[in-house]
């Protein structure tokens, strides 16, 4: 699977290194910690395709939304983590940065749809 969008190949990177960092969590929080964030983040670039594959403007538009929505619950789980001491404050702040970055272009690529 490869899409030709930036976004989503940034998107598809921050599921990866989601999946990597998470994959030394205590198996006790498999479905308390682990299991939401992956859900989250995997739902970022898969949005993104589902609203590329779609024939109107307008859906691609509505499933950007859904992304920029996952990558925030996706941000919020990774703040908690940090605070928990399950990731490093420099882990945490190269996701962030990150997703910070993916959701400009998430933002800019709603803006230039909409016109």
């Amino acid at each position: 699977m490869e899409s030709n969008l930036e976004v989503w190949k940034l998107a598809h990177q921050l599921t990866l290194q989601v999946y990597k960092i998470t994959q030394d969590f205590p198996k006790s929080e498999q479905f308390g910690l682990m299991s939401p964030v992956r859900r989250s983040v995997s739902s970022v670039p898969t949005n993104i395709i589902e609203g590329q594959a779609r024939q109107y403007k307008k859906e691609f538009i509505q499933f950007l939304y859904i992304a920029k929505g996952s990558l925030e619950e996706t941000n919020c789980h990774l703040y908690l983590y940090k605070d928990l001491g399950y990731i490093t404050d420099s882990d945490y702040m190269f996701l962030f940065e990150l997703c910070i970055r993916i959701k400009i272009m998430l933002y800019k690529l709603i803006k230039s749809l909409s016109v």
